[in-house]
């Protein structure tokens, strides 16, 4: 009886042991992480209707922006992905502060040596500029379109919608906001490459067989996403002399 007491403590102990661990963190960073990487595929996708000319683009962006914030399970993502940016910050520091701690390692992919790069040792510093980033993009047009005073857009059908594709346009004439924007693009682009493969060599996924194309993906990831996002402000401003 005490033997079977003995063993279920002991494995309470190893499951607590695990979830409060530095390898469950590295793990909940890495797949925050990939999460956002797709969410950012699915806001590039939406974005990329700022491309379309005319009235027809400004009505389609409109609806694009009408249906992400009114849909019910738009709504539910949208909450998991606020959790995730909060979760992925939260655990990146937390990582980071422990590994200055303790030894000079990020959290999947040793740094101070001949083969690790800028990007690699200074991912929180691209964190923290992402971040700030986040935060001014969220205040110039999230913030905005929910307690902003917007102006409408009136369609064919007489249905009236906030025109975000009229703020998104005007403050993309600003070119010292559209170079801000492209910079932090940059930011983006060293922090998805490293932070891909950290991620995929965290849960395990870095085999020898996949290890090439899966350093060409995350290389191809990380140049197409920052770069079409960069592509949209550098196209309005331009449009908009």
């Amino acid at each position: 009886m005490l033997s079977v007491l003995n063993l279920g403590c002991n494995k309470s102990f190893i499951v607590n042991n695990y979830f409060t661990s530095t390898i469950f963190r590295k793990i909940l960073a890495a797949l925050s992480g990939l999460f956002l990487t797709l969410f950012l595929l699915g806001h590039l996708v939406g974005n990329l209707q700022l491309f379309i000319p005319g009235v027809e683009g400004q009505t389609q962006f409109n609806k694009y922006a009408l249906f992400m914030t009114t849909n019910p399970a738009v709504k539910i993502l949208s909450l998991v992905t606020y959790v995730s940016i909060l979760l992925h910050v939260f655990l990146t520091l937390y990582l980071a502060i422990k590994s200055r701690q303790a030894r000079p390692i990020a959290y999947a992919v040793s740094s101070g040596n001949s083969n690790s790069t800028w990007s690699s040792n200074n991912m929180a510093l691209l964190g923290t500029l992402l971040l700030i980033f986040i935060i001014i993009h969220l205040k110039s047009f999230w913030y905005e379109m929910h307690f902003g005073n917007m102006p409408y857009q009136f369609l064919d059908d007489g249905t009236k919608v906030k025109d975000l594709y009229l703020i998104t346009t005007s403050a993309f004439r600003d070119p010292i906001y559209t170079l801000f924007y492209v910079l932090s693009m940059g930011a983006l682009a060293l922090h998805l490459k490293h932070g891909i493969e950290s991620a995929v060599q965290t849960i395990g996924l870095k085999l020898p067989n996949y290890e090439m194309p899966l350093k060409y993906l995350a290389t191809f990831i990380s140049v197409t996403i920052p770069a079409t996002f960069a592509s949209i402000p550098i196209y309005l401003y331009f449009k908009n002399l």
